[in-house]
């Protein structure tokens, strides 16, 4: 029986009280790619004649390989929150990389597209462009992530035991709570910091201590929005942030908003963040 990967990933990212008038679903990939691809994403909106709507999100330490209006684009790690803003009726297909795992087929430092997006037909020249013309008359997700799943076995690279390390690393800082510092890692993995570094830069394309703010405002941001009468203080504090001002600081440049007024925001459901 193959074992499911951990997940390097977790489902939060979507900034405030979900917007109505759209749906986000995520679908597991097949087991012979679950060690590269974390997830395939479909967000999909009917809108009345119109009507605008946006939704803003924090990414992921991930590559995405994404279907928008007809065009394929890889797009890389992106630092800062963005907004999207739909109207009409329409649908936006991704595959969400494990952080790490898309070095194999880039082959070259994932930092160089950190902030950036490329057209897939850089990367895999006319075939991405067939690709994007198939998937676009893809009737439904199953065939969607059919398509793009025989797309990416076609060019399976070979096994890199960097990739395994880097989400083992990746998995810990999500899911370990007594990891609060680089030093942490360093430590737990028995690497050298600047050997680490290195690493991420070269497969992730951020730093580790980048992924494990970026995790732990990802769970501050998702219980604030739905619990928004709890003290703040006190989820900066389960989530490992003892200096208090540091937390705000971290929180405000990632969000856009004080953890309060975030809170508040979420709770008057409004949009609390814009690009």
């Amino acid at each position: 029986m193959t074992q499911v990967p951990v997940p390097t990933t977790s489902e939060h990212g979507v900034l405030g009280e979900h917007t109505t008038g759209f749906s986000l679903d995520r679908f597991p990939p097949a087991p012979d790619l679950a060690d590269l691809v974390e997830r395939h994403w479909l967000v999909s909106w009917e809108l009345e004649p119109g009507r605008e709507e946006s939704v803003t999100l924090l990414p992921h330490p991930c590559v995405n390989l994404v279907l928008d209006g007809g065009q394929l684009a890889v797009s890389g790690v992106g630092r800062d929150r963005f907004t999207y803003v739909y109207r009409g009726s329409g649908r936006v297909f991704g595959v969400k990389f494990r952080p790490g795992a898309f070095l194999p087929f880039l082959c070259a430092p994932v930092s160089d597209i950190t902030d950036a997006v490329l057209s897939a037909e850089q990367l895999w020249g006319p075939a991405a462009a067939g690709l994007a013309a198939r998937m676009t008359a893809a009737p439904g997700v199953d065939e969607l992530v059919a398509l793009v799943e025989a797309f990416l076995r076609e060019r399976l690279p070979p096994p890199d035991p960097q990739v395994e390390l880097v989400g083992r690393i990746v998995a810990a800082l999500l899911h370990d709570r007594t990891i609060s510092r680089v030093d942490d890692v360093t430590e737990r993995f028995n690497i050298n910091p600047r050997t680490l570094q290195r690493l991420f830069q070269r497969y992730v394309g951020v730093s580790p201590k980048w992924v494990l703010r970026r995790y732990r405002l990802h769970e501050a941001a998702a219980v604030l929005a739905r619990e928004q009468h709890r003290p703040w203080a006190e989820v900066a504090a389960e989530l490992g942030y003892y200096d208090q001002s540091h937390f705000i600081r971290d929180f405000t440049a990632a969000v856009g908003l004080t953890p309060v007024a975030y809170a508040q925001a979420c709770l008057r459901s409004e949009a609390p963040v814009s690009a």
